[in-house]
């Protein structure tokens, strides 16, 4: 059996972290993407899938992600029963990630945004490297 997801979208908001009573670190995030094919209407639907983030990865996305940003989740599907306030049981999905790739975002302050991955095991990104690389960048574009 497998139960693999993998989505690539945009960001519905910034991430902000959180932390349960044990104190692990956690994140909700909403990803839109839109359908490949147009609707009767001549218009692209677009889906918005939430995505539940832990640990390293949480703190990464917190850290790194912003509103707009194009995101790659590889993780999961989950499903647990909520009960309403009237009593009704309603099943619920949810994507848990695993990991996170950051492919693209807006550029602050003419910083020149590289993509990178964080996963449950690698989780002090962006390298020294990565930073030394777009520190660079900023100077030959400013010079």
């Amino acid at each position: 059996m497998m139960n693999s997801v993998m989505l690539v979208g945009r960001l519905t908001k910034t991430p902000e972290l959180f932390s349960t009573e044990s104190g692990k670190k956690g994140t909700y995030i909403t990803l839109a993407i839109n359908r490949p094919y147009k609707n009767a209407d001549g218009e692209y639907e677009t889906d918005y899938l939430d995505c539940m983030l832990w640990t390293g990865v949480a703190e990464s996305a917190a850290e790194y992600c912003r509103k707009g940003d194009t995101v790659g989740v590889r993780g999961k599907l989950q499903t647990r029963i909520i009960e309403n306030e009237d009593g009704t049981k309603t099943k619920k999905m949810d994507i848990i990630a695993d990991r996170i790739s950051f492919i693209s975002s807006k550029p602050i302050d003419n910083n020149v945004d590289t993509p990178f991955s964080v996963d449950n095991e690698e989780t002090d990104l962006p390298s020294e490297e990565v930073k030394n690389n777009k520190e660079k960048k900023k100077k030959e574009k400013d010079n």
